[in-house]
């Protein structure tokens, strides 16, 4: 379980900054999907009184799992008028609420999930949001830090996927048996358009390796865009932790509408 603020204890809670969305026109709440033979948990929200199938959005989650700044951006997606999904992709490896370090979390979780099992079970995602009111004809998703760079890949994996956005999701990387590819890897297989956003002062995902990932994808032709915020760090949208930059977040939350509108969000006719 989340600590009793919600957070994750790994994720340095800086309440003071955390917003919260209203949830009356909303319906929220927790799922599960049957994923390869088991069931996943995830939190879902949309709009309460939506009228036909919603556009889906897949929210990729932190390296803390579905906690509650997770579930707030579905909340905000909803109120966009979307179905949000949110699943908890390290479920069968563990728990990272037990783990109150990076570090450790990222050695003794992140680390053992394979990117082909989350792949898969994102599929799944999406199966179940087309049987539970969600469009299968308007799929988006988006993801934070370790589920930025699996919205990069996840563009290259599925074929019905309209668009991604990418937030400070790692683009290089040493390749290991769980992880083989790496979003520069797959720049030339996008299958949507992907934005992506980072933060010039984010240590851990230095402007030589975007620009290494602007080249990649120059080279293959593909349709995105990579922005890249003055001033703002690593996890610049994350208003629960002191690497919140509040201009940059909200900017960027403006420009994930806009593509999600341009690229995904067209009724079929």
């Amino acid at each position: 379980m989340t600590g009793t603020s919600g957070f994750a204890p790994a994720a340095d809670l800086q309440a003071s900054t955390v917003v919260t969305t209203p949830d009356e026109a909303i319906t929220a709440g927790e799922t599960s999907i049957p994923t390869q033979g088991d069931n996943m948990p995830a939190y879902h929200a949309r709009p309460k009184n939506a009228q036909g199938a919603l556009p889906i959005v897949i929210v990729i989650q932190e390296i803390f799992g579905v906690h509650e700044h997770i579930r707030d951006i579905c909340r905000r997606l909803a109120l966009e008028g979307y179905l949000a999904v949110a699943p908890e992709l390290y479920f069968r490896q563990g728990d990272p609420n037990e783990y109150s370090d990076i570090p450790t979390l990222f050695s003794n979780l992140v680390s053992k999930v394979p990117d082909a099992q989350v792949l898969a079970d994102l599929d799944h995602v999406a199966n179940w949001a087309a049987r539970n009111g969600g469009d299968p004809h308007r799929l988006l998703a988006t993801g934070f830090c370790w589920g930025g760079r699996i919205s990069w890949l996840y563009a290259a994996h599925n074929p019905q996927l309209k668009a991604a956005v990418a937030w400070y999701g790692k683009l290089v990387g040493e390749k290991t048996l769980n992880s083989p590819k790496h979003p520069v890897d797959v720049a030339t297989d996008l299958n949507a358009p992907v934005l992506g956003l980072y933060g010039a002062e984010d240590t851990g995902i230095p402007l030589d390796t975007v620009e290494t990932m602007r080249h990649a994808l120059r080279a293959a032709n593909a349709t995105a865009e990579i922005v890249v915020y003055p001033g703002a760090g690593h996890a610049f949208n994350a208003d629960y932790r002191p690497s919140y930059h509040e201009e940059s977040a909200k900017d960027g939350w403006q420009r994930m509408l806009a593509w999600f509108a341009q690229y995904g969000n067209k009724k079929q006719p």
